[in-house]
């Protein structure tokens, strides 16, 4: 009996995962630049004279993933023989307001889309290595390490009272490439 291949669907719904995930795999060169391929097939840089390098990995991960649209499964090989694996996955869509759902104002604006404007709380920490993803836990988002290896994310503390009310108040860095791990207390 010949065996088959499975074959590569594509599906509806962004907000469930395909059963055959891509598979991305990173190579890291010494220099930092990055050999990227999806499935096997080669993925270049958007443009000619341009390189996928460590500073550009979330750009990258924007690029393999349509924009966090799709989920894939990374592999990550340094040059010191090192792998890292994730899955990266796709944003739940907002769901499309319904037609009538607010009426505008007399200037135009529409009173449901008004918000009250977030209140900020930045947490920061060094040592990852230079566009790696660094997962912010407790996990409200992900940020990028920038070329210097910092990362820094700005978190809506309305998104983090209910969570951390009955918790330690603390919020986490980790590098997902690294393992740098960083652990702060936000003010309540």
């Amino acid at each position: 009996m010949a065996s088959t291949k499975p074959r590569r669907t594509t599906w509806q719904d962004p907000a469930e995962s395909p059963v055959l995930l891509p598979h991305v795999v990173v190579t890291v060169a010494e220099s930092g630049t990055l050999d990227v391929a999806v499935d096997g097939a080669p993925f270049p840089p958007p443009q000619q004279d341009y390189a996928w390098t460590r500073s550009t990995f979330g750009e990258l991960m924007d690029a393999v993933t349509a924009d966090r649209t799709i989920t894939v499964r990374i592999e990550v090989r340094e040059s010191d023989g090192s792998v890292f694996t994730d899955l990266i996955r796709a944003r739940k869509p907002k769901p499309p307001e319904p037609p009538g759902a607010s009426s505008p104002e007399p200037d135009g604006r529409h009173s449901k889309n008004r918000r009250k404007a977030p209140e900020l709380v930045e947490v920061t920490g060094e040592g990852f290595v230079p566009g790696e993803d660094i997962a912010v836990a407790v996990v409200v988002a992900h940020t990028d390490a920038t070329g210097t290896g910092h990362a820094r994310a700005l978190i809506d503390i309305d998104h983090l009272a209910p969570v951390l009310a009955g918790g330690t108040g603390e919020v986490v860095l980790l590098g997902r490439v690294s393992g740098t791990l960083h652990i702060r207390r936000v003010p309540q």
